[in-house]
């Protein structure tokens, strides 16, 4: 994108994102999907869902951006989003360190705003974080009805491991190996990590797969996401360890 080219309207594709910029400059934002529901109450016109998006919708709008991610979005939309003549900028988010760097990359770089002091307070947030204790060994499912979990090179598997879990998937060679739960319970697991997404589990719904181990509980969005949230994750996610223990 041309530095020349002043950036007034954003679709985001992405909830981590949407919530990023919303919190940046609430005013740059002209759309999003139906899954961005941060900040509560976002008044921005809805194009379904992170991977069937109505493209043509979008061009129609014509934004000056559209921000995606490579997991998240679908290779196709993308490609149908720049074949409309639009600029579509993709992240990749794997690590925490990658986090930092895309979203500067997106608010400042790609948006052309100022480096938000929420993103200075997230990176604090995670300055001083070490593992503390023996590390703990957990399966990390993400889905059910196939049972699937976190495997090679993922966001969140580097989040845990900042806070001292290891997920026994980690070198598997997919990202979300699907996983039967019979192999699952035999892994040697000394914890199961259960997000509210993008599976909802619940204390009714996940850790009655898993007798006799520890479940946390955790909230997806500072588990999963990069955007305003890292700046409470660490203690968000610890606690939800903790009480798991």
């Amino acid at each position: 994108m041309s530095p020349r080219t002043p950036v007034r309207r954003v679709v985001s594709l992405v909830p981590s994102l949407t919530e990023a910029v919303a919190a940046t400059e609430p005013e740059l934002l002209a759309g999003a999907t139906d899954w961005c529901t941060h900040p509560p109450g976002l008044a921005v016109e809805r194009y379904g869902g992170t991977k069937n998006p109505d493209t043509a919708r979008i061009a129609a709008l014509a934004p000056d951006l559209v921000i995606a991610n490579e997991e998240e979005n679908r290779p196709s939309d993308l490609a149908a989003l720049r074949a409309a003549g639009l600029e579509v900028l993709v992240t990749e988010v794997r690590t925490l360190g990658q986090a930092f760097s895309e979203l500067e990359r997106v608010l400042v770089r790609g948006c052309g705003l100022v480096r938000p002091g929420w993103l200075d307070a997230a990176e604090a947030a995670w300055a001083d974080v070490r593992a503390t204790g023996p590390a703990r060994h957990a399966v990390v499912p993400v889905w059910r009805r196939p049972w699937m979990v976190l495997g090679r090179d993922t966001f969140a598997g580097d989040v845990l491991a900042r806070l001292g879990v290891k997920h026994l998937y980690s070198a598997h060679p997919e990202r979300y190996p699907r996983v039967p739960i019979q192999e699952l319970t035999a892994r040697g697991a000394d914890l199961v990590v259960l997000p509210d997404e993008p599976y909802r589990f619940t204390a009714d719904d996940g850790p009655e797969a898993f007798p006799g181990l520890p479940a946390a509980l955790v909230s997806g969005r500072h588990l999963t996401w990069y955007g305003p949230s890292l700046a409470e994750a660490p203690a968000v996610v610890t606690d939800a360890l903790s009480a798991a223990r």
